[in-house]
């Protein structure tokens, strides 16, 4: 049989429904579960071509949906850097998934290979899935395209989203002067823990700090990490783990994970956390996390990817200093509309460093970050991650010290460009590197959250007929259309003091997010419902 014949009739296993149309957003393609056979089938063929248009080099294919309740599911492309999809072929991946029938679907397919103008080289695929009940069935859809397309392919089976993108660039650096480490979830252990121990330089963190995993996939990879780090009595962390039962699929993210926290300001019921003790809440494929603690009065303090931003911009800069390298390499940070107005402040006022602004969603502000020789990136759910340039890598690795406190800066810097996983929001490996610098300060996370007041703020959903009728430019601050929305929201907004509001559509569904911002919590509270009525209004 041709590859043709092949498509054809391991698609007809996998009918696309008739009444939904599929879109490639930020976080790939993700639903309930239920209607994702075809999707996935479909994947697997562009992730073959990509592989193809990448000379045979290897992708990565995660079938997660991260955050989202467990009947849900979703499926992305890693592409050789690890990095996300490139932009241009998502237009691609929701051509394929809109095929109505498997004839049209080989039509998109082939008129592909001959626009891309695709050499004969045999595909490799690496992939992964999430500890969802769906999984095993989805990858059945996946690895059927593979075979379809004659690809060569490695199930890793269940891992968290950012180790499969660290095992992708492995695979695809080996041998090169930009080799990124052993390919295998045991090299990815390794080199995050060996990182931590010279990172922390002898010192010893302040007390425990416990974990919620939200029940998926990050409580038994955040198990295994904790056999590779130092034992406690030598610098190791006292790490005890909350939220980790795989074993009931249905209690994913459910009352717990770092979206439930950063969503509901409050701490999952199980964490029980002390008066004044750190805690952390992964979500459910281990790629985003926040911190937060009880205040002495039992207040609830929330410690989100705004403060892990500042936190990290703040120690990387401090430490460039101090090893001699300050005028060599140009610190930056990342933020979107949805980062706190006072830690904006914050960065350029009291740490004196360049701010970029940009659109939602990690691929965004990761292009963003390697403009800076040393891009810091965290969304305020707390997704992000920290890029050196190869240019700063390259003077980091080099550079002579000219006294001890030099050297031991340079030490420290050097270890951190290993511990980050510079290729996508990591939270095992962002737990880390906020360990190592809440050490070397000397700070709990009282100190931490003392260094800035967050402006009182609230994130509201609304449904909406189609999200698509609302346009937002400037970094999604101002929308465009529907006319006249935006200055019914301005002069909303101008009522309130400190006040900041915006609305931008989901990545994911017909829904709009609205956020908004003002000095108390009735007035954030009270602006926020009425945008929120805007919206709902412009969008019935």
């Amino acid at each position: 049989m041709t590859i043709r014949e092949d498509i054809l009739s391991a698609s007809a296993r996998f009918p696309k429904p008739a009444e939904n149309t599929f879109q490639y957003g930020t976080a790939g393609f993700r639903m309930k579960a239920t209607l994702l056979d075809s999707v996935v089938f479909r994947v697997g063929l562009l992730a073959a071509l990509r592989s193809r248009f990448k000379n045979g080099q290897i992708i990565g294919v995660m079938i997660t949906a991260s955050h989202n309740p467990p009947d849900d599911n979703g499926v992305k492309l890693v592409d050789p850097m690890g990095e996300m999809l490139e932009a241009s072929w998502e237009a691609h991946a929701t051509k394929l998934a809109n095929a109505p029938s498997d004839e049209d679907l080989v039509a998109v397919y082939e008129k592909l290979v001959k626009e891309q103008n695709l050499k004969d080289v045999k595909p490799r695929i690496v992939f992964a899935r999430d500890t969802r009940a769906s999984g095993p069935r989805l990858v059945a859809a996946l690895t059927a395209a593979l075979d379809a397309t004659d690809t060569e392919y490695t199930d890793y089976k269940l891992l968290t989203t950012p180790q499969l993108h660290y095992i992708t660039r492995c695979l695809n650096t080996q041998g090169t002067p930009f080799d990124y480490g052993v390919p295998t979830e045991e090299g990815y252990y390794e080199k995050t823990a060996t990182a931590f121990k010279k990172a922390m330089q002898g010192r010893k963190p302040s007390g425990g700090l416990t974990v919620d995993c939200a029940n998926g996939v990050g409580g038994p990879k955040l198990r295994e990490l904790v056999k590779f780090l130092p034992p406690i009595s030598e610098g190791g962390l006292e790490i005890r783990i909350v939220n980790d039962d795989v074993v009931s699929p249905e209690r994913l993210n459910s009352q717990c994970g770092a979206d439930f926290v950063k969503t509901g300001q409050r701490a999952p019921p199980s964490s029980q956390a002390k008066s004044l003790a750190r805690c952390a809440s992964l979500d459910g494929d281990a790629d985003r996390i926040v911190f937060y603690f009880m205040d002495a009065d039992n207040n609830f303090r929330l410690l989100d990817g705004d403060r892990i931003a500042t936190l990290a911009a703040s120690f990387i800069g401090d430490l460039s200093r101090s090893a001699g390298l300050g005028e060599k390499l140009k610190v930056g940070v990342v933020q979107t509309a949805y980062a706190n107005g006072a830690s904006t402040d914050y960065i350029t006022s009291h740490l004196k460093l360049p701010i970029i602004c940009t659109n939602t969603g990690v691929k965004h502000l990761h292009h963003a970050a390697t403009k800076f020789d040393v891009g810091v990136y965290f969304e305020a759910n707390g997704h992000g991650t920290v890029i050196f340039s190869d240019l700063a890598l390259k003077r980091i690795g080099k550079y002579e010290p000219k006294s001890p406190a030099q050297s031991e800066s340079l030490e420290i810097l050097r270890a951190l460009t290993q511990l980050i996983n510079q290729t996508v929001g990591d939270a095992l490996s962002d737990l880390l590197l906020v360990e190592v610098i809440l050490a070397h300060k000397g700070w709990g996370p009282k100190e931490w959250d003392n260094t800035y007041t967050d402006l009182p703020n609230r994130l509201v959903r609304v449904e909406v007929a189609d999200r698509n009728i609302f346009k937002a430019v400037d970094a999604e601050r101002k929308l465009e259309s529907p006319p006249g929305i935006q200055q019914q929201i301005d002069a909303l907004v101008g009522k309130y003091k400190n006040g900041r509001s915006f609305a931008r559509a989901s990545g994911t569904e017909d829904a709009m997010r609205v956020y908004a911002e003002a000095a108390t919590r009735g007035e954030a509270d009270d602006l926020a419902s009425k945008v929120a009525g805007l919206v709902r209004q412009a969008g019935s």
